[in-house]
Parts: C-alpha cells; sequence; structure tokens
C-alpha cells in the first residue's frame, strides 16, 4: 500500500483536482476518453519531512457521455455535472471526492518523527465546486478553471477537514502536447493540525522535540507544472510520456511545528514521470 501515499504527483493526474478531469475537454476531443497509466515518483516521506521516497503509482481519468472522473493513487474526484460537446464555453464543476490519507501511515525515516508513532489510515469525504472558461487564450480548447474542494475524515483519526481553494491553466501546444499549471492552497482543522504536527509532552519525552500546540489555519500553497507529451498518436488515443514537478511550502503552525521546523523541512519539493495510454 505504500504507492498510495501522498500520490499527488502521478502525470498527468499531477494538476489539481478540476484541471485533471476537465484535460479530456480541453484537447480536440468530442467523444468518449479514457487514460490509464503508471509512473515513478519523488515525494516527501511524510507532510513535513525533508527525507524523500521513491516509489510508484497508478492513475486513470476519463469523460463517459460528457461526466467526468479521476483517480489518482488516493484520491477520486468526479464532475456530475454533464459537459456540452463543442468548442470554447463555460463549464461549471461540481461532484464528491474521496481521499485516503497516508500521512504519516508508514515509511517515516526521521527517528524522532517516528519516535512520536504511525498515525491510522484515514479517509476523507467531501466534494468540489467551481468554474472554468474554455477557448481563452491560445485556442478554442485551453482552459481557465477556478474553484474550492472540501474533505472532512469520516474514521475518527482527525476527525477535521481540509480546505483547498485552486486556479488551473491547462493547453495543448499541438495535437502532441500537452502543458497545465495551478496554483493551490490548503486550510486545515484543528483535528488535522493536532493529529499530524503537534508534540505532546509523552511525545517530547520520546522524541526529543519540544511540546507544541498547533491551532487551525493555512496548512500550505503550492505550485504544480505538468507535460504530456504523445508518443503514438495524438492527444486524445495512444501512447503518451508524462511528466510533471510540483513546490509546497509549509506554512504557520504547520511550519512552526517541530516535525516541520526541526526535524522537516517547510519546503516540499515532489516530481514524477510515467506512461499513460488513452483509449
Amino acid at each position: 500500500m505504500k504507492f498510495l501515499r501522498f500520490a499527488l504527483l502521478f502525470a498527468p493526474f499531477l494538476v489539481a483536482m478540476p484541471a485533471e478531469a476537465q484535460r479530456a475537454r480541453t484537447i480536440p476531443n468530442e467523444g468518449d476518453t479514457i487514460t490509464i497509466g503508471a509512473g515513478g515518483l519523488i515525494m516527501p516521506s511524510y507532510e513535513g519531512s525533508d527525507d524523500y521516497d521513491v516509489t510508484a503509482a497508478p492513475g486513470a481519468r476519463g469523460r463517459v457521455d460528457g461526466f467526468n472522473f479521476v483517480w489518482r493513487g488516493n484520491r477520486f474526484w468526479a464532475d456530475v455535472i454533464r459537459d456540452q460537446d463543442g468548442g470554447p464555453g463555460w463549464d461549471f464543476q461540481l461532484g464528491p471526492v474521496f481521499n485516503l490519507n497516508f500521512n504519516r501511515t508508514s515509511g517515516i525515516k526521521d527517528e524522532q518523527v517516528k519516535a512520536l508513532g504511525k498515525r491510522k489510515l484515514a479517509l476523507e469525504v467531501g466534494g468540489y465546486i467551481g468554474v472554468g472558461k474554455q477557448g481563452l487564450i491560445t485556442s478554442d480548447y485551453d482552459k481557465l478553471s477556478v474553484g474550492v474542494a472540501y474533505v472532512h475524515d469520516v474514521t475518527g483519526i482527525h476527525d477535521s477537514y481540509v480546505w483547498t481553494p485552486s486556479i488551473d491553466y491547462g493547453t495543448p501546444l499541438s495535437h502532441r502536447t500537452y502543458v497545465g499549471i495551478s496554483l493551490a492552497a490548503d486550510y486545515a482543522g484543528g483535528g488535522y493540525a493536532r493529529t499530524y504536527f503537534a508534540v505532546t509532552p509523552e511525545g517530547s519525552a520520546a522524541s526529543g522535540l519540544p511540546v507544541f500546540t498547533p491551532k487551525a489555519g493555512w496548512k500550505d500553497w503550492s505550485t504544480t507544472l505538468v507535460l504530456s507529451q504523445s508518443i503514438t498518436g495524438d492527444l486524445t488515443h495512444g501512447l503518451a510520456f508524462v511528466a510533471g514537478g510540483s513546490y509546497r511550502r509549509m506554512l504557520n503552525d504547520f511550519a512552526e511545528s517541530p516535525v516541520t521546523s526541526i526535524a522537516g523541512s517547510r519546503d516540499q519539493w515532489y516530481g514524477g514521470a510515467g506512461l499513460a495510454y488513452t483509449f
């Protein structure tokens, strides 16, 4: 199950949720489309870590009968508002989000953080709402989207929530090349902060880290760049090489926590590359 932890970066599923699912519409294809793939990832071993893991993750995205969906390692998102076939126009997005949070469940390399103990797997459920405009700058198929996602832990592990506003832009540079960029931020509740970033007196005695009690607030901001290059066929079908990278900056109590400031780093880097096939 290690490959599911923080599987945020498998390109072309690297871009924030609305951009992922709307990509099927930003390329010149008016029919159904499904893409499956797998790639290699490098990512922090836990949220706030300065140690990195190299692992693999699967993914899929598609558009069926006008409905878009994305499965990206540990996350699934779907747009329940049917897209209209055709060229430029507005795209209203609404749908459920399911996320498995593997943060600090395994693979912790730092001995001090390891001494704080592992966390159990959390299932986070919520939704997304957004709006996009296609046919904006470069062609009839580029697209700018803004939106916000909300998820809440339903398993009682952190018993809290995360809000994620985002803005995404993607465009095909040709029939064979696609690029996308996104900006996003996370606002996390107090339960999330205490579960993953607090150091209790008992934890301090075990780890040597100072006692710290974080509060709810803006957890981080991030920016992501992704590239898809067709190897056979074009962007609407065939095999493609996909790659991307992301930078995340931890903020406020999430950056000041000893888990980050002493045992880790507020600068978080992610990267991935792999192959995907579009039917």
